[in-house]
């Protein structure tokens, strides 16, 4: 009992060390442009707030760089401190959240991949005054735990696109891969392929943190299925994986992906990636923060309550002129 409280003590204090500034559990620092100061160069004069964003992001996930650019800039414009800290595991993720409340934050910002772990924390924050806005994971828990609004695509939804695309592309048989076990988004999205995709689709569960394991991970499960034709990532950092996985296996599949990042334009250039689904997190974190702040300043709530979608439109190579310098900026 002494060591689990000791444990819970000093999780509580490394946490409030992570809020004090910003991340660096995510992948490489942020860039800032293209808008560094916000767009309007003079911060906000309403009264200073400060504003807690708590992901599940794992350690590298650079998707969560482009989450937190977005959320930046909207700070900067509204005269916000903007706090951030992360941890893939339901349990911790909560307790950065209770971490956040601890701290008398003016809002918080929260993912629900494991909506069961982080639940009653969120429901605490709320009872607190503390207005609550959840993005990219869990919409349909969002509004009975009393949040302002969910922020993100439908993932279902977007899984139903890249089953309809794999349609016209003529494959047969899928994999698609889950790099964080127990993520319901990650779930669903699957479960989305599965439903418009005519041919077989089969769910592969890695470890997403550890690269080399999911990468032979990836390796073995097309050795052993040579009539594999594609393979749908879930993270642009999967989709890298996965690209080095169809080379050592010597597999002629189709690497395609949900999200993305410098390195998948790189490779939708190629042609080495057939297509992605972009759900824009930059707006996630910047309209997130924003809403927080309207919320705060002049009571208005984006949508009506409803989820705000940012999300899914399909990209393939013809876009990538459009979205190479974004992506560059850590925007896209």
């Amino acid at each position: 009992m002494r060591t689990t409280r000791t444990a819970a003590a000093l999780l509580a204090a490394s946490a409030l060390v992570v809020l004090a500034g910003c991340s660096s559990s995510g992948g490489k620092e942020a860039k800032d442009s293209p808008s560094k100061d916000g767009g309007g160069g003079v911060p906000a004069a309403t009264g200073r707030l400060k504003i807690a964003m708590v992901t599940h992001s794992g350690e590298g996930d650079t998707f969560w760089d482009i989450v937190q650019s977005g959320a930046k800039v909207a700070a900067r414009k509204d005269n916000v401190e903007f706090l951030y800290s992360a941890n893939k595991e339901g349990k911790e993720q909560a307790q950065l959240v209770q971490a956040a409340i601890d701290q008398k934050v003016d809002g918080i910002i929260v993912t629900l991949a494991k909506p069961e772990a982080v639940q009653d924390v969120v429901k605490k924050a709320v009872a607190a005054g503390i207005p609550v806005v959840t993005i990219n994971s869990g919409a349909e828990f969002s509004k009975a735990l009393g949040a302002l609004s969910h922020i993100g695509q439908d993932e279902s939804v977007a899984g139903e696109a890249i089953g309809e695309e794999l349609n016209k592309r003529g494959k047969k048989k899928a994999v698609c891969v889950i790099h964080e076990q127990g993520n319901v988004s990650l779930e669903a999205r699957c479960a989305g392929v599965k439903k418009t995709f005519k041919g077989t689709v089969e769910n592969l569960n890695v470890d997403g943190t550890n690269t080399p394991a999911t990468t032979s991970s990836i390796e073995a499960k097309l050795q052993a299925g040579k009539d594999i034709d594609s393979v749908v990532a879930l993270g642009a950092p999967i989709a890298a994986a996965a690209s080095k996985a169809k080379e050592g296996a010597g597999s002629s599949a189709e690497v395609d992906t949900f999200d993305l990042n410098a390195e998948v334009v790189k490779q939708l250039k190629a042609k080495q990636i057939g297509f992605a689904v972009d759900q824009q997190p930059y707006l996630q974190g910047y309209l997130a923060v924003d809403e927080l702040w309207l919320n705060k300043v002049n009571g208005n709530v984006i949508g009506g309550g409803k989820p705000i979608l940012t999300g899914p439109a399909l990209v393939t190579e013809k876009d990538v002129p459009a979205l190479e310098k974004l992506t560059a900026d850590g925007t896209r």
